[in-house]
């Protein structure tokens, strides 16, 4: 297909559920029913001000859902259901069981998502500012770590950049906490460059000198594991002066020696990398990616991520701004762009959940709630996307590995159980404690504006499942085989449910009716088309 030419002019084409279903996809796990027809009350700009405007309240941290009895130093101070996050325990066991916890919830949080793009924000900085709980290994660091990109998912990228630099976390992850004018550890130095801030691009040309002098910068920070922050120790730090490259206008940032200069050193050099053009170049090249497609053409370079950088730019690196111009824009709601990702598995497997309003536990049961976020992290693994543990620093390989990009989330292994997570949750479903999480076929059948038609029916489950239609002798062919038993008058379809509706008592009918609704939802999951958002 060729590039779409269309640019960041405001989109005054039709609001439809096609249009709002789009967004809502890409800005959120799924596009709930009624989340579309709330929307439809909005107009175009109502919505995306909305989508793009974070509530500060943040969702209750995890809490203690597991029993701690071979650990070395339990923490019997926390009660089963309390919260863990603000308790220093250095216990290998107790962080382990901690940061599966975290993961648990970080699933309920995304399936609990207010109506916003924060939570598809906070998995975008996650693996922008890719760590490895497995390597981290302290559980509130953590959790800090996640608090800190949720607070700033819709807030300035600069000094998020300048927070996650002494965040604990990242200390440990990229050496920074080892880092001493004695031994200057280049690692986090280089990132900061290469996968942060100036990319790879033809254009970010950063030096190894540049690596080895930001290092220099960045000596003298270290971790508190008790009072779970990170401190700056002068007699650490490389006082000299660090000389950068051409790069960076041949920038000279002054050694200093007070108490202050761990901290301004990092906003010198953060100011010096900022004034670089390729800085809001990347960040929008990597936006772009993540909502709406890899493929960034000369066109798109110039109709879109130019100017979408010189928003950036214009409004202090602000992502509001560039958020809001991008899902504004006519190129967001281009028809080539619609259906073009191949969902990750967060998008297929919480967006299944919440499509289909799985119906999980009351709140009060956070036992089962647990379990059955630890048995969707557990699919999330299998289909290669761990949260809280990418497979390197980049992040994960789809919003970067040319040439393949989202391509590399289907191959003959993952296919296969992506297929088997969505059988599993329309047809036998998981159950924890008398509660099952199974998609419920007729609930979601009785949500469609005419679900006793059996071509509307297909229609509207297509319109709300798939961004991409199915041919009509295709939907022909599904609703014979599967709706009307083989037969060719609608009426078959149309009297059990019209009979389920008035007699759910008879049985012989309503086992019919969930039979070839369960049938029709899980063929519908196996279909390619299913795989598109």
């Amino acid at each position: 297909m060729p590039s779409p030419t269309t640019t960041l002019t405001p989109y005054t084409g039709p609001w439809t559920d096609v249009e709002i279903s789009h967004l809502l996809k890409r800005t959120m796990f799924g596009a709930k029913k009624s989340d579309i027809d709330y929307f439809k009350t909005k107009t175009v700009s109502q919505a995306i001000d909305e989508l793009v405007t974070i509530t500060p309240t943040k969702p209750a941290p995890p809490i203690k859902d597991y029993v701690t009895t071979s650990a070395l130093t339990p923490d019997n101070n926390i009660v089963a259901g309390t919260t863990w996050v603000n308790d220093p325990n250095t216990d290998g066991t107790i962080n382990s069981l901690r940061i599966s916890s975290f993961k648990k919830w970080w699933i309920g949080v995304m399936i609990n998502q207010e109506r916003s793009v924060s939570e598809k924000m906070t998995l975008f900085l996650h693996n922008h500012f890719s760590t490895e709980t497995a390597t981290v290994g302290n559980s509130q660091y953590v959790y800090k770590h996640h608090d800190l990109l949720r607070q700033y998912a819709l807030g300035n990228f600069k000094t998020l950049t300048k927070q996650i630099t002494i965040d604990p976390a990242m200390l440990v992850f990229l050496n920074g906490q080892y880092n001493t004018a004695i031994a200057p550890d280049e690692n986090y130095g280089r990132e900061l460059q290469e996968l942060f801030c100036c990319g790879k691009g033809v254009d970010s040309l950063y030096t190894e000198a540049d690596v080895k002098a930001a290092a220099k910068v960045l000596t003298g920070w270290t971790n508190n594991s008790q009072t779970i922050s990170s401190s700056f120790t002068i007699s650490r730090h490389d006082k000299t002066d660090k000389q950068f490259s051409a790069f960076y206008n041949n920038t000279v940032i002054t050694g200093r020696t007070d108490a202050t200069a761990g901290s301004a050193e990092i906003d010198d050099m953060l100011t010096m990398i900022f004034n670089t053009n390729e800085v809001a170049k990347y960040i929008c090249r990597c936006l772009y990616r993540w909502f709406i497609y890899y493929d960034i053409t000369p066109t798109i370079e110039t109709n879109i991520i130019a100017p979408l950088a010189d928003i950036f730019r214009l409004n202090n690196f602000e992502l509001k701004p560039v958020l809001s111009a991008l899902f504004k824009s006519e190129h967001f709601f281009d028809s080539l762009n619609i259906g073009c990702q191949i969902k990750n598995p967060v998008d297929l497997v919480i967006g299944l959940c919440r499509e289909f309003n799985l119906v999980f536990p009351a709140s009060s049961d956070y036992a089962s709630n647990y379990t059955m976020w630890n048995y969707l992290l557990s699919w999330l693994i299998n289909l290669n996307q761990n949260i809280g543990d990418p497979p390197d620093v980049s992040g994960w390989k789809a919003y970067y590995q040319i040439p393949q990009y989202y391509e590399l989330w289907i191959n003959s292994d993952t296919l296969p159980k992506r297929n088997q997570y969505s059988d599993a949750m329309v047809m036998s479903g998981y159950t924890v404690n008398s509660n099952k999480l199974i998609i419920d076929g007729i609930a979601f059948a009785k949500s469609l504006p005419t679900p006793s038609d059996p071509n509307l029916l297909i229609d509207d489950s297509i319109r709300l499942l798939f961004k991409i239609d199915l041919a009509a002798d295709f939907k022909a062919q599904i609703k014979k085989d599967i709706l009307l038993g083989g037969q060719i008058t609608d009426s078959y379809w149309t009297t059990a449910w019209n009979t389920y509706l008035s007699t759910p008592s008879d049985t012989a009918n309503t086992n019919v009716v969930v039979t070839r609704l369960k049938t029709l939802y899980k063929y519908f999951m196996n279909l390619s088309e299913y795989q598109l958002c």
